[in-house]
Protein backbone atom coordinates (compact mmCIF):
# COMPACT_ATOMS: atom_id res chain seq x y z
CA UNK A 1 0.00 0.00 0.00
CA UNK A 2 1.32 3.48 -1.07
CA UNK A 3 2.98 5.68 1.81
CA UNK A 4 0.56 9.09 1.80
CA UNK A 5 1.33 12.22 3.38
CA UNK A 6 -1.74 13.43 5.88
CA UNK A 7 -3.75 15.05 3.17
CA UNK A 8 -3.26 12.13 1.05
CA UNK A 9 -2.27 14.30 -1.56
CA UNK A 10 1.27 13.41 -1.97
CA UNK A 11 2.41 9.60 -2.14
CA UNK A 12 5.89 9.06 -0.75
CA UNK A 13 8.51 7.33 -3.43
CA UNK A 14 10.67 5.61 -0.32
CA UNK A 15 10.86 1.64 -0.32
CA UNK A 16 10.90 2.15 3.61
CA UNK A 17 9.65 3.53 6.51
CA UNK A 18 11.32 2.68 9.55
CA UNK A 19 9.05 3.25 12.84
CA UNK A 20 11.12 2.83 16.20
CA UNK A 21 9.70 2.96 19.29
CA UNK A 22 12.82 4.14 20.86
CA UNK A 23 15.50 6.57 20.47
CA UNK A 24 18.07 3.66 20.90
CA UNK A 25 16.43 1.70 17.68
CA UNK A 26 16.64 5.03 16.01
CA UNK A 27 20.20 5.02 16.35
CA UNK A 28 20.86 1.34 15.11
CA UNK A 29 18.76 2.07 11.79
CA UNK A 30 20.35 5.03 11.21
CA UNK A 31 23.95 3.34 11.28
CA UNK A 32 23.21 0.71 9.53
CA UNK A 33 21.57 2.39 6.90
CA UNK A 34 23.13 4.03 3.62
CA UNK A 35 20.76 6.81 2.66
CA UNK A 36 17.50 7.78 5.14
CA UNK A 37 15.06 10.80 6.13
CA UNK A 38 13.14 11.89 9.11
CA UNK A 39 9.54 11.86 8.40
CA UNK A 40 7.52 13.81 11.02
CA UNK A 41 3.78 13.66 11.21
CA UNK A 42 3.63 13.77 7.46
CA UNK A 43 1.78 17.60 7.08
CA UNK A 44 4.13 18.43 4.42
CA UNK A 45 2.47 18.52 1.09
CA UNK A 46 6.11 18.01 -1.06
CA UNK A 47 8.90 15.47 -1.22
CA UNK A 48 11.27 17.18 1.49
CA UNK A 49 10.60 14.41 3.41
CA UNK A 50 10.74 11.91 0.91
CA UNK A 51 14.01 9.63 0.46
CA UNK A 52 14.53 6.33 0.06
CA UNK A 53 14.25 4.96 3.27
CA UNK A 54 12.45 6.98 5.74
CA UNK A 55 12.82 7.25 9.51
CA UNK A 56 9.69 8.43 11.83
CA UNK A 57 10.08 8.69 15.62
CA UNK A 58 6.48 10.02 16.02
CA UNK A 59 5.99 6.43 17.98
CA UNK A 60 8.49 6.82 20.18
CA UNK A 61 6.85 7.12 23.45
CA UNK A 62 6.85 11.06 24.64
CA UNK A 63 9.74 11.88 27.29
CA UNK A 64 8.90 15.15 28.43
CA UNK A 65 10.91 17.16 31.67
CA UNK A 66 11.39 20.54 32.44
CA UNK A 67 13.69 22.80 34.50
CA UNK A 68 10.99 25.95 34.67
CA UNK A 69 12.32 27.79 31.70
CA UNK A 70 12.45 24.92 29.24
CA UNK A 71 10.78 21.69 28.39
CA UNK A 72 12.82 19.11 26.75
CA UNK A 73 10.55 16.72 24.60
CA UNK A 74 11.25 14.01 22.10
CA UNK A 75 11.32 15.30 18.59
CA UNK A 76 8.54 12.82 17.34
CA UNK A 77 6.14 14.50 19.90
CA UNK A 78 3.12 15.97 18.78
CA UNK A 79 2.61 19.88 19.89
CA UNK A 80 -0.79 19.05 21.45
CA UNK A 81 1.08 16.62 23.76
CA UNK A 82 3.41 19.05 25.00
CA UNK A 83 1.04 21.76 24.88
CA UNK A 84 -1.39 19.79 27.27
CA UNK A 85 1.65 18.11 29.68
CA UNK A 86 2.94 21.92 29.89
CA UNK A 87 -0.30 23.56 30.93
CA UNK A 88 -1.11 21.30 33.91
CA UNK A 89 1.82 22.13 34.98
CA UNK A 90 1.31 26.14 34.81
CA UNK A 91 3.87 26.67 31.62
CA UNK A 92 3.20 27.67 28.65
CA UNK A 93 4.56 28.32 25.18
CA UNK A 94 5.42 31.52 23.14
CA UNK A 95 3.32 30.36 20.14
CA UNK A 96 1.49 27.06 18.41
CA UNK A 97 0.84 26.43 14.69
CA UNK A 98 -3.07 26.58 13.58
CA UNK A 99 -3.14 22.67 14.10
CA UNK A 100 -1.87 20.97 17.28
CA UNK A 101 -1.65 17.80 15.10
CA UNK A 102 2.31 18.53 14.03
CA UNK A 103 5.37 16.92 15.64
CA UNK A 104 8.21 19.16 17.76
CA UNK A 105 10.55 18.09 15.12
CA UNK A 106 9.01 18.45 11.79
CA UNK A 107 7.53 21.80 12.40
CA UNK A 108 10.48 23.25 13.95
CA UNK A 109 12.79 22.12 10.73
CA UNK A 110 10.48 23.71 8.26
CA UNK A 111 10.05 27.13 10.45
CA UNK A 112 6.02 26.60 10.33
CA UNK A 113 5.13 29.33 12.43
CA UNK A 114 1.58 30.40 13.91
CA UNK A 115 0.12 33.74 13.41
CA UNK A 116 1.75 37.15 15.83
CA UNK A 117 3.30 40.15 14.84
CA UNK A 118 5.50 40.05 18.13
CA UNK A 119 5.42 36.35 17.23
CA UNK A 120 8.72 34.51 16.24
CA UNK A 121 7.74 31.36 13.80
CA UNK A 122 8.40 27.97 15.95
CA UNK A 123 11.68 27.38 15.63
CA UNK A 124 12.70 30.36 17.26
CA UNK A 125 11.48 28.67 20.63
CA UNK A 126 14.32 26.07 20.24
CA UNK A 127 16.72 26.45 22.79
CA UNK A 128 18.94 22.80 22.33
CA UNK A 129 18.37 20.18 19.34
CA UNK A 130 19.81 16.54 19.76
CA UNK A 131 20.25 15.06 16.71
CA UNK A 132 21.21 11.49 15.55
CA UNK A 133 24.23 11.82 13.63
CA UNK A 134 25.06 9.53 10.04
CA UNK A 135 27.12 7.18 12.39
CA UNK A 136 24.35 6.72 15.03
CA UNK A 137 25.12 8.50 17.90
CA UNK A 138 23.71 11.61 19.50
CA UNK A 139 24.90 15.31 19.10
CA UNK A 140 23.65 18.49 20.57
CA UNK A 141 23.76 21.54 19.00
CA UNK A 142 22.59 24.45 21.86
CA UNK A 143 21.70 28.53 21.30
CA UNK A 144 24.81 30.18 21.45
CA UNK A 145 26.68 27.33 19.61
CA UNK A 146 28.16 28.97 16.26
CA UNK A 147 26.11 26.17 14.09
CA UNK A 148 22.67 26.63 16.43
CA UNK A 149 21.39 29.49 13.32
CA UNK A 150 21.98 26.97 10.75
CA UNK A 151 20.72 24.10 12.74
CA UNK A 152 17.09 25.36 13.91
CA UNK A 153 15.59 25.07 10.41
CA UNK A 154 17.68 22.54 8.98
CA UNK A 155 14.60 20.63 6.64
CA UNK A 156 16.13 17.35 8.04
CA UNK A 157 19.33 17.78 6.26
CA UNK A 158 21.40 17.01 9.34
CA UNK A 159 19.49 14.35 10.11
CA UNK A 160 16.78 12.91 12.57
CA UNK A 161 16.21 15.42 15.71
CA UNK A 162 15.65 13.04 18.57
CA UNK A 163 14.85 15.60 21.11
CA UNK A 164 14.12 19.50 21.39
CA UNK A 165 14.45 21.77 24.01
CA UNK A 166 12.15 24.74 23.68
CA UNK A 167 11.65 28.20 26.00
CA UNK A 168 8.63 28.18 28.31
CA UNK A 169 6.82 30.71 30.11
CA UNK A 170 4.41 30.60 33.21
CA UNK A 171 1.21 29.85 31.40
CA UNK A 172 -1.74 32.37 29.96
CA UNK A 173 -5.42 32.51 29.17
CA UNK A 174 -6.77 33.67 26.20
CA UNK A 175 -9.79 34.48 24.54
CA UNK A 176 -10.59 33.93 20.88
CA UNK A 177 -13.06 36.83 18.57
CA UNK A 178 -14.30 36.27 15.33
CA UNK A 179 -15.20 39.61 13.06
CA UNK A 180 -17.75 39.65 9.80
CA UNK A 181 -17.17 41.45 6.77
CA UNK A 182 -13.52 43.69 7.16
CA UNK A 183 -13.27 45.03 3.95
CA UNK A 184 -10.07 44.96 1.62
CA UNK A 185 -10.14 48.98 1.74
CA UNK A 186 -9.98 48.93 5.37
CA UNK A 187 -7.41 45.87 5.31
CA UNK A 188 -5.17 47.98 2.54
CA UNK A 189 -5.79 50.93 4.15
CA UNK A 190 -3.42 49.35 7.16
CA UNK A 191 -2.21 45.65 6.81
CA UNK A 192 -0.08 46.34 9.51
CA UNK A 193 -2.59 47.49 12.29
CA UNK A 194 -4.87 45.25 12.11
CA UNK A 195 -2.28 42.47 12.36
CA UNK A 196 -1.61 44.30 15.49
CA UNK A 197 -5.21 43.79 16.71
CA UNK A 198 -4.55 41.14 18.86
CA UNK A 199 -1.55 38.49 20.19
CA UNK A 200 -2.67 36.45 17.18
CA UNK A 201 -4.54 37.59 14.37
CA UNK A 202 -5.22 35.63 11.26
CA UNK A 203 -7.78 37.09 8.15
CA UNK A 204 -9.43 34.72 5.96
CA UNK A 205 -10.10 35.52 2.23
CA UNK A 206 -11.25 33.97 -0.86
CA UNK A 207 -9.90 36.78 -2.95
CA UNK A 208 -13.10 37.65 -4.36
CA UNK A 209 -15.19 38.96 -2.01
CA UNK A 210 -15.42 42.13 -1.21
CA UNK A 211 -14.96 41.59 2.44
CA UNK A 212 -13.18 38.87 4.65
CA UNK A 213 -13.07 37.61 8.28
CA UNK A 214 -10.96 38.63 11.07
CA UNK A 215 -9.91 36.76 14.01
CA UNK A 216 -8.22 37.84 16.81
CA UNK A 217 -6.65 36.11 19.69
CA UNK A 218 -6.07 37.99 22.55
CA UNK A 219 -4.05 37.28 25.38
CA UNK A 220 -6.05 37.78 28.80
CA UNK A 221 -2.82 39.21 30.89
CA UNK A 222 -2.37 42.04 28.16
CA UNK A 223 -5.19 44.32 29.17
CA UNK A 224 -6.10 44.80 25.80
CA UNK A 225 -9.67 46.07 25.07
CA UNK A 226 -11.77 44.15 22.65
CA UNK A 227 -13.97 45.41 20.32
CA UNK A 228 -17.22 45.38 19.31
CA UNK A 229 -16.39 47.21 15.70
CA UNK A 230 -13.12 46.55 14.34
CA UNK A 231 -11.95 48.68 11.17
CA UNK A 232 -15.91 48.32 10.19
CA UNK A 233 -15.68 44.26 10.92
CA UNK A 234 -18.29 43.23 13.21
CA UNK A 235 -17.58 40.74 16.10
CA UNK A 236 -19.09 37.51 16.53
CA UNK A 237 -20.77 35.78 19.42
CA UNK A 238 -21.36 32.21 17.76
CA UNK A 239 -18.73 29.58 16.88
CA UNK A 240 -17.63 29.93 13.26
CA UNK A 241 -15.97 27.60 11.05
CA UNK A 242 -13.17 28.17 8.25
CA UNK A 243 -15.09 26.06 5.82
CA UNK A 244 -19.00 25.30 5.68
CA UNK A 245 -20.17 22.26 7.19
CA UNK A 246 -16.99 21.29 8.78
CA UNK A 247 -17.08 21.61 12.81
CA UNK A 248 -13.31 21.09 13.83
CA UNK A 249 -12.75 24.19 15.30
CA UNK A 250 -11.41 25.81 18.57
CA UNK A 251 -14.00 27.75 21.22
CA UNK A 252 -14.36 31.23 19.58
CA UNK A 253 -17.03 34.02 21.41
CA UNK A 254 -14.66 35.37 23.19
CA UNK A 255 -14.90 32.51 25.89
CA UNK A 256 -11.74 32.83 27.49
CA UNK A 257 -9.30 28.79 27.95
CA UNK A 258 -6.06 27.99 28.33
CA UNK A 259 -3.44 29.41 25.31
CA UNK A 260 -3.59 25.70 24.46
CA UNK A 261 -6.67 25.16 23.54
CA UNK A 262 -7.24 28.56 21.97
CA UNK A 263 -3.74 29.76 20.08
CA UNK A 264 -4.45 26.76 17.98
CA UNK A 265 -7.61 27.35 15.06
CA UNK A 266 -8.20 23.28 14.86
CA UNK A 267 -8.85 20.41 17.91
CA UNK A 268 -6.63 17.67 18.44
CA UNK A 269 -9.57 15.72 18.62
CA UNK A 270 -10.93 16.37 15.04
CA UNK A 271 -9.50 16.39 11.64
CA UNK A 272 -7.92 19.61 10.65
CA UNK A 273 -8.96 22.20 7.75
CA UNK A 274 -10.37 20.14 5.33
CA UNK A 275 -8.36 16.99 5.14
CA UNK A 276 -8.66 16.42 1.52
CA UNK A 277 -6.26 19.67 0.36
CA UNK A 278 -3.13 20.69 -1.26
CA UNK A 279 -1.18 23.82 0.42
CA UNK A 280 0.93 26.29 -0.88
CA UNK A 281 2.20 29.52 1.11
CA UNK A 282 4.53 32.48 0.82
CA UNK A 283 6.14 34.93 3.29
CA UNK A 284 6.76 38.44 1.84
CA UNK A 285 8.12 41.26 4.10
CA UNK A 286 5.28 43.32 6.20
CA UNK A 287 6.46 46.43 4.66
CA UNK A 288 5.63 44.93 1.47
CA UNK A 289 2.32 43.78 2.52
CA UNK A 290 -0.34 45.90 1.26
CA UNK A 291 1.41 46.06 -2.58
CA UNK A 292 1.70 41.80 -2.60
CA UNK A 293 -1.91 41.34 -1.17
CA UNK A 294 -3.12 43.77 -4.87
CA UNK A 295 -1.03 41.91 -6.81
CA UNK A 296 -2.76 38.59 -5.51
CA UNK A 297 -5.71 39.47 -5.20
CA UNK A 298 -6.23 40.49 -9.13
CA UNK A 299 -5.66 37.08 -9.67
CA UNK A 300 -8.79 36.43 -7.82
CA UNK A 301 -10.82 34.73 -10.78
CA UNK A 302 -8.09 32.55 -11.47
CA UNK A 303 -7.80 31.62 -8.06
CA UNK A 304 -10.78 30.81 -6.60
CA UNK A 305 -12.00 27.74 -9.05
CA UNK A 306 -9.15 25.64 -7.05
CA UNK A 307 -9.51 27.26 -3.79
CA UNK A 308 -10.95 26.37 -0.46
CA UNK A 309 -9.79 29.49 1.41
CA UNK A 310 -7.05 31.33 2.02
CA UNK A 311 -5.51 32.55 5.47
CA UNK A 312 -3.27 35.61 5.80
CA UNK A 313 -1.36 35.56 9.31
CA UNK A 314 2.31 37.11 10.25
CA UNK A 315 5.30 36.12 11.87
CA UNK A 316 8.39 38.17 13.41
CA UNK A 317 11.29 38.39 11.97
CA UNK A 318 14.31 36.02 13.12
CA UNK A 319 18.42 35.38 12.66
CA UNK A 320 17.75 31.13 11.86
CA UNK A 321 19.53 30.84 8.62
CA UNK A 322 17.00 29.12 6.40
CA UNK A 323 14.11 30.59 8.39
CA UNK A 324 11.19 31.98 5.65
CA UNK A 325 11.05 34.88 8.45
CA UNK A 326 14.85 35.56 8.33
CA UNK A 327 15.56 38.83 8.27
CA UNK A 328 12.17 40.47 7.90
CA UNK A 329 9.04 40.70 10.08
CA UNK A 330 6.78 39.09 7.61
CA UNK A 331 3.29 38.42 6.13
CA UNK A 332 2.04 34.89 5.50
CA UNK A 333 -0.05 34.20 2.37
CA UNK A 334 -1.59 31.17 2.59
CA UNK A 335 -3.66 28.99 -0.02
CA UNK A 336 -5.36 25.84 1.07
CA UNK A 337 -6.82 24.39 -2.25
CA UNK A 338 -8.95 21.53 -3.50
CA UNK A 339 -7.48 18.28 -4.31
CA UNK A 340 -7.40 19.44 -7.75
CA UNK A 341 -3.60 18.85 -8.63
CA UNK A 342 -4.15 20.36 -12.30
CA UNK A 343 -5.68 23.44 -11.81
CA UNK A 344 -3.61 23.93 -8.38
CA UNK A 345 -0.46 24.10 -10.72
CA UNK A 346 -1.37 25.98 -13.60
CA UNK A 347 -2.32 28.31 -10.68
CA UNK A 348 0.61 28.23 -8.70
CA UNK A 349 3.40 29.49 -11.25
CA UNK A 350 0.95 33.27 -11.65
CA UNK A 351 0.87 33.68 -8.02
CA UNK A 352 4.96 33.05 -7.63
CA UNK A 353 5.04 35.47 -10.86
CA UNK A 354 2.71 38.21 -8.54
CA UNK A 355 4.83 38.00 -5.94
CA UNK A 356 8.38 37.82 -7.25
CA UNK A 357 9.20 41.51 -6.97
CA UNK A 358 8.58 41.02 -3.12
CA UNK A 359 10.81 38.45 -3.01
CA UNK A 360 8.60 35.88 -1.70
CA UNK A 361 9.75 33.08 0.09
CA UNK A 362 7.82 29.94 0.43
CA UNK A 363 7.04 27.59 3.20
CA UNK A 364 10.11 24.93 2.84
CA UNK A 365 7.07 21.91 3.21
CA UNK A 366 4.26 23.22 0.69
CA UNK A 367 3.95 23.07 -2.57
CA UNK A 368 5.76 25.60 -4.78
CA UNK A 369 7.91 26.21 -8.08
CA UNK A 370 10.67 27.94 -6.76
CA UNK A 371 13.99 26.85 -8.58
CA UNK A 372 17.59 27.06 -7.30
CA UNK A 373 18.88 29.54 -8.35
CA UNK A 374 15.74 31.91 -6.98
CA UNK A 375 16.14 30.23 -3.20
CA UNK A 376 19.52 31.44 -3.51
CA UNK A 377 18.81 35.17 -4.13
CA UNK A 378 16.32 34.41 -1.52
CA UNK A 379 18.76 33.37 1.31
CA UNK A 380 21.74 35.24 2.27
CA UNK A 381 23.04 32.56 4.53
CA UNK A 382 22.61 29.50 2.18
CA UNK A 383 26.68 29.15 1.52
CA UNK A 384 27.35 28.65 5.52
CA UNK A 385 24.16 26.12 5.55
CA UNK A 386 26.03 23.95 2.82
CA UNK A 387 29.11 24.53 4.72
CA UNK A 388 27.52 23.32 7.56
CA UNK A 389 25.90 20.02 6.33
CA UNK A 390 29.17 19.27 4.18
CA UNK A 391 31.09 19.36 8.03
CA UNK A 392 28.44 17.03 10.24
CA UNK A 393 26.66 15.25 6.88
CA UNK A 394 29.40 14.85 3.94
CA UNK A 395 28.66 11.79 2.23
CA UNK A 396 24.72 13.08 2.68
CA UNK A 397 23.15 9.98 4.10
CA UNK A 398 20.40 12.62 4.76
CA UNK A 399 19.97 14.23 1.80
CA UNK A 400 17.29 13.49 -1.17
CA UNK A 401 16.34 15.37 -4.38
CA UNK A 402 14.45 17.86 -2.39
CA UNK A 403 17.57 19.43 -0.57
CA UNK A 404 19.67 19.05 -3.65
CA UNK A 405 17.43 20.83 -6.21
CA UNK A 406 16.39 23.30 -3.92
CA UNK A 407 19.32 24.18 -1.61
CA UNK A 408 22.07 22.64 -4.11
CA UNK A 409 23.40 20.35 -1.26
Amino acid sequence: MAELNWAGTHEFAASVVHNPTTIEDAQAIVARTERIRPLGTRHSFNDIADGVELLSLVGVAPELSTDGSTVTVTGGTKYAVVASWLQERGLALHNMGSLPHISIAGATSTATHGSGTTLGNLSTGIRALEFITPSGELQTISQGDPDFAGAAVALGALGPISRVTLAVEPTYLVRQDTYRALSWDALLSDVGAIFHAGYSVSIFTDWVSDVSDLWVKTRMDAGTSVLDDLYGALRETSQRNVLDGVDNMTVQGGVPGPWSERLPHFRIDATPSNGDEIQTEYLVAMEDAAEALVAVRALGDQIAPALLISELRTVAGDELWLSTAYGRDSLCIHFTWKNLPTEVNAVIPHIEAALAPFAARPHWGKVNGIDLATIESLYERLPEFRALVGRRDPERKFGNEYVRSRLGV
